[in-house]
Parts: structure tokens; C-alpha cells; sequence
């Protein structure tokens, strides 16, 4: 039976997350995978209620109620949604993990990063990904994607925040991608240059996995 895959798209808002999720689906599909592409805060019924809550620009939540929904959200998407999918032997992307919560509610909101890490070990049962790829580009051309992005669809409560709250997430994912077993992704070139990138760090995960099966055999 095949091992379940947990890779973890992570980065600023506009940074390219979604886009590469679907086309690393794609690329996984034609291998011969299942898989389930998720995201976070949401990939339940009810961690997609609360996704509304804490997006919707007329709540007012403070620091440390918006981190406790958070963590809810992904306890229940960790138990409901990314455990059974590895268990089942399927890969599964997920747009944010906890990586998002220490960016934004640790480092955004300035929340105790200790705290921040210790709840967010409980909610994911101490999961982690096989694979975090941290989506980091230019402060110029984040800027530039935001404001198309605005123009497009609105902003939600978290992107309405003033630019010091960006900067400080921008700065923290900067940080967190330096951390070991996080990997770092340009995503300020073309989108086929990044995932071809991306292909590569999964296939690496996938030589290692054969190579573990292949010796459990012997």
C-alpha cells in the first residue's frame, strides 16, 4: 500500500499558494495519486464555519480569541480531514498549517510564540508535514499582487489590516522559512519555473519513501 504524503503550501496572502497547489495536484494525479487539496483555516463543514467568522470583516475578534479558533478549526480538520487521508494512503496539500498561526498570530499579532507552538502541537496531535514549502517573494511584487487582488475580490478582515501587520508577517515568514526541515520557494518567478522547483523537492519525498519500503521488503 502506498504512504500517505503530507505537503504543506505556506506563504503571505497572494503569494501563489493556490495556484501551485492545483497544478502539484495535477503532477500527482498523473503518478497514479489520490488526492485531496485543503486548506486552512477551513477543509471541514465546521472548520469552514469558522473560516467565515474569522475572514468576515465586520467580526471583532481579539489576539487571543482569533488563535483559539484557529487551533479549533484545525483540530478538526487534522482529525477529520488530514489523518484518515494519510492513513488511506493518499497525498494531501494543504494551503496553510501551523506555520501560518506562528506567522500571523505569533509574530502579526504579537501572541507569545511559545504559546502559539504549544497550541498548535496540540491541535495537529503533534503531526507533522513531510514536506513545508514557504512561498516567499519580493515586498514590490507582493505589493503589486495585493492591490490586483483587491481590486478583483475585496479584502477580507485579515487583509484589511494595516501595512505594519503585513510587513511583520512578511518579515516572520522570511524567519520561519530558516528553520530546519522548511523549505524556501522564489515565488517571484514565473509560475511553470516554480513548480517545476517544487516537483523536485516532492520527488525526493517520494526516492525516500520507495527507499523505506524497498528496505522494510528485505
Amino acid at each position: 500500500m502506498k504512504r500517505g504524503i503530507f505537503i504543506v503550501l505556506e506563504g503571505p496572502d497572494r503569494s501563489g499558494k493556490s495556484t501551485q497547489a492545483a497544478l502539484l495536484k495535477t503532477w500527482f494525479e498523473a503518478l497514479g495519486r489520490e488526492v485531496i487539496v485543503t486548506r486552512e483555516p477551513g477543509g471541514t463543514y465546521l472548520s469552514e464555519k469558522i473560516r467565515k467568522i474569522l475572514l468576515d470583516p465586520k467580526s471583532r475578534i481579539e489576539p487571543m480569541t482569533e488563535l483559539f479558533l484557529y487551533e479549533t478549526s484545525r483540530i478538526k480538520h487534522t482529525l477529520e480531514k488530514i489523518l484518515p487521508a494519510l492513513k488511506a494512503g493518499k497525498v494531501i496539500i494543504s494551503d496553510r498549517f501551523t506555520l501560518s498561526t506562528t506567522a500571523y498570530q505569533g509574530y502579526g499579532r504579537g501572541l507569545p510564540i511559545k504559546t502559539v507552538e504549544t497550541l498548535n502541537r496540540i491541535a495537529t496531535l503533534g503531526l507533522k508535514p513531510h514536506l513545508t514549502l514557504v512561498m516567499d517573494i519580493p515586498d514590490k511584487v507582493f505589493a503589486r499582487r495585493e492591490r490586483a487582488g483587491e481590486k478583483l475580490q475585496g479584502a477580507d478582515r485579515i487583509e484589511r489590516e494595516p501595512d505594519s501587520f503585513r510587513r511583520r508577517v512578511n518579515r516572520a515568514y522570511k524567519t520561519l522559512a530558516r528553520r530546519p526541515g522548511i523549505t524556501r520557494v522564489n515565488a517571484g518567478r514565473p509560475v511553470a519555473e516554480i513548480q517545476r522547483e517544487i516537483r523536485a523537492r516532492v520527488a525526493k519525498i517520494l526516492k525516500r519513501q520507495a527507499w523505506k519500503r524497498g528496505n522494510k521488503k528485505q
